[in-house]
């Protein structure tokens, strides 16, 4: 997997998640914890046992799937290593159904979790790990009372890991209740990587603010903070007539349609993310350069998510704030909270040049075939490659679902594609594709 050495929380929790303790560990956004719980889960599962032995508990959706597919990726070595998602927002049946087929690792969300708990259709008795991750974001979001739920339903013998950003007084209550003398560990090198930048505005000016800023630093991954889905909604419909090329995350999305914005943003075929904090956390993008925060955040704690996710893996990256004059005492929170000094610059003199607007290179397109099929990326590669003669160059990421595949083509080969499903076919299935 092109992995060359440990993280420092890598380096600090997998020996002591090897030998068997509890841990509380402190890492910061993208800083490998994934991995490190992940390898140490897969270790200890025995494979020839089709019982869940390990579950994995996540805030939301998002974080949920990005942990569930790495850890399939770690897996993918190892032979029939079963991984399944229960998350809501989507129907409960199929994953009744999956569940009565067995699972080794269940990643979730703590209420979809204590749903199938209440429908005896999830048994954690053969459970010997479990891991809270981001469990800061968890208590901070209500969901004490389902997660306690799980913690009774599993056994007590069990080792279970705590992975939180902060250590607040809720972490510390709960891991006396639920952990077995547990070892205490952090990373808390700041990320001098990201340059953070601060700019002062009437708020009349934010819209416009933001749409030169986005102007002055043209990139092809940037995100837009919001603390409203109002805010959200708005921004995208705005920078949209502009001319640029942006998108939207908030929590009035359906399942499918939150996969479809952050698969487009992923893959390059959009370039602004608008989201409110739900997508702070839990966003898997390898490469971005940019953060805005179109709103400042009232906490400090969340300015610090917000950041995190530019300048990961040792990348550079930038962040910039927008800031009205009855705001400044949120930013001066901050400045104290991280014991910085802010850096203020101004918008003067600052104009839009539209030969500066970024425009994807690539479109999504949705093909009615996934995992239910038993297709895999090979299968439809071979497909666009062979059959429809596309040149490899033209075919960007993709993504399978149970029921689509999502993938990303260069807008100049979306006509030969589209013109390809309109009667080709892959594993003998035909297949239809539509542009998102």
């Amino acid at each position: 997997m092109a992995f060359t050495a440990m993280t420092p929380i890598q380096a600090k929790a997998l020996p002591l998640v090897l030998a068997g303790n509890d841990v509380i560990a402190r890492a910061k956004t993208g800083s490998g914890k994934t991995v490190a719980f992940g390898l140490a889960l897969l270790s200890k599962l025995d494979v020839k046992q089709f019982t869940t032995q390990a579950l994995v508990i996540c805030p939301t959706r998002e974080l949920a799937d990005q942990v569930a597919n790495e850890i399939r990726r770690l897996a993918r070595l190892m032979s029939n290593v079963k991984v399944l998602t229960l998350c809501g927002g989507v129907p409960v049946g199929p994953q009744i159904g999956s569940l009565a087929h067995g699972a080794h690792i269940i990643v979730g969300t703590p209420g979809r979790l204590a749903d199938h708990l209440q429908r005896q259709s999830l048994d954690l008795k053969q459970l010997n790990m479990l891991v809270l991750d981001e469990a800061d974001r968890m208590l901070e979001m209500g969901f004490e009372e389902d997660i306690n739920r799980i913690l009774t339903a599993s056994p007590i013998s069990r080792q279970t890991l705590l992975f939180s950003a902060t250590y607040p007084d809720t972490i510390m209550k709960m891991s006396k209740k639920i952990q077995n003398s547990p070892v205490m560990i952090a990373t808390d090198e700041q990320n001098n990587e990201i340059e953070q930048y601060f700019y002062e505005i009437e708020n009349h000016q934010r819209d416009q603010a933001l749409a030169k800023i986005i102007n002055l630093n043209p990139c092809e991954s940037t995100i837009v903070f919001c603390n409203t889905k109002v805010a959200c909604q708005s921004i995208e419909s705005y920078l949209n007539k502009l001319g640029y090329s942006a998108i939207a995350l908030h929590g009035d999305l359906e399942q499918r349609e939150r996969e479809q914005v952050l698969f487009q943003f992923a893959n390059k075929s959009c370039a602004i993310l608008v989201a409110t904090d739900v997508a702070a956390r839990g966003l898997d993008i390898k490469e971005l350069d940019v953060v805005i925060n179109y709103q400042i955040t009232p906490d400090p704690e969340v300015y610090v998510h917000r950041i995190g996710r530019t300048g990961r893996a040792g990348a550079k990256g930038l962040a910039i704030t927008l800031v009205a004059i009855n705001e400044v005492v949120k930013a001066n929170a901050i400045e104290k909270e991280l014991n910085v000094k802010l850096t203020w610059k101004s918008l003067a003199n600052l104009t839009i040049d539209t030969a500066n607007m970024v425009r994807p290179s690539m479109q999504t397109l949705c093909l009615t075939i996934g995992r239910k099929n038993k297709v895999r990326p090979g299968d439809i590669l071979g497909a666009l490659t062979k059959d429809a003669n596309l040149d490899s160059q033209n075919i960007g990421k993709m993504n399978i679902t149970e029921l689509y595949t999502y993938i990303a083509i260069k807008h100049t080969a979306v006509k030969q594609t589209l013109s390809y499903f309109q009667q080709g076919k892959i594993k003998g299935k035909t297949v239809r594709a539509r542009k998102l």
